[in-house]
């Protein structure tokens, strides 16, 4: 089997798959064979990267899905399961995160009710919602495999983005209630926590002081790429990971790995030049 077809004859959906790192999962799916529902509320992010796919030799649906609305993704799911007769990959990628939404979630006494709202309802109730319909199909093939992208925010207390952090922890338990509640039936499914990843929303919207401060913490050279965390949704949908369910994975590059005070103890030890306690 080689990298082109370990995924042929799937088929694949991914919310959020108009920019970003669903994007690059979604090319990636295509490029081992699956066959994409490319999903996101921005039609036509959707229905470029979609495009992409099909130049490349792959096939792909576009398809336009507001989160917040259950009848939207079960038609996003009876769109997908019509076009390709099946669905064996559900990849809950989307979250709300643009600028607006991370100005107004901050520390608990400034978090604005509506960001609050707008996370849970979009990143955690969306990603149920997905799988409310999507299981079903996976139920009549006695197959499947679900992604969850979470992030370090779910694991480790922060000092800002406290919606976020809540809806990242619950998709931690949803994957895990999914995984017990449908594996017998031949249903997998698993989280991915995911460090911080360059990306066109990044680099656009975090000062290099950000970046410079978190690369820090990660215990790689650098921070992460779309393609790094693309290759392991890809692993989760193909049947080498068969054995892998109920699991939250670091995709992280070590961030949440160590202790807190491993940096500056670097630095202490630098300069004392020796790291003897």
């Amino acid at each position: 089997m080689t990298h082109a077809t370990r995924l042929a004859g799937k088929v694949a959906i991914v919310t959020g798959a108009g920019h970003g790192l669903g994007a690059e999962t979604a090319r990636v799916l295509a490029a081992q064979g699956a066959k994409v529902g490319v999903a996101d509320i921005d039609l036509a992010g959707a229905q470029s990267v979609a495009a992409e796919i099909e130049a490349a030799g792959g096939q792909a649906l576009p398809v336009q899905v507001d989160l917040m609305s259950e009848d939207q993704i079960k038609a996003m799911v009876q769109a997908v399961a019509a076009r390709f007769g099946r669905i064996d990959v559900l990849h809950n990628n989307a979250a709300a995160l643009d600028m607006a939404q991370r100005q107004s979630d901050r520390d608990v006494c400034n978090v604005a009710i509506e960001a609050w709202d707008r996370a849970l309802d979009v990143n955690t109730r969306g990603a149920m919602l997905c799988c409310k319909h999507v299981v079903p199909v996976m139920l009549e093939q006695r197959s499947g495999s679900i992604v969850f992208s979470t992030s370090g925010f779910g694991l480790l207390g922060d000092v800002t983005l406290t919606a976020y952090a809540a809806s990242k922890a619950a998709l931690m338990a949803l994957a895990r209630s999914v995984a017990a509640q449908y594996g017998k039936q031949g249903i997998r499914s698993n989280a991915i926590m995911i460090g911080f990843v360059v990306n066109d929303h990044a680099q656009k919207s975090v000062p290099e002081e950000i970046k410079q401060i978190l690369l820090a913490q990660h215990l790689t050279p650098e921070l992460g790429r779309p393609r790094q965390i693309a290759d392991v949704v890809a692993f989760l949908a193909s049947d080498e990971s068969s054995f892998i369910t109920g699991a939250t994975i670091p995709v992280d590059g070590g961030f949440t790995s160590h202790s807190p005070a491993m940096v500056p103890l670097k630095e202490y030890f630098v300069r004392q030049g020796s790291n003897k306690l």
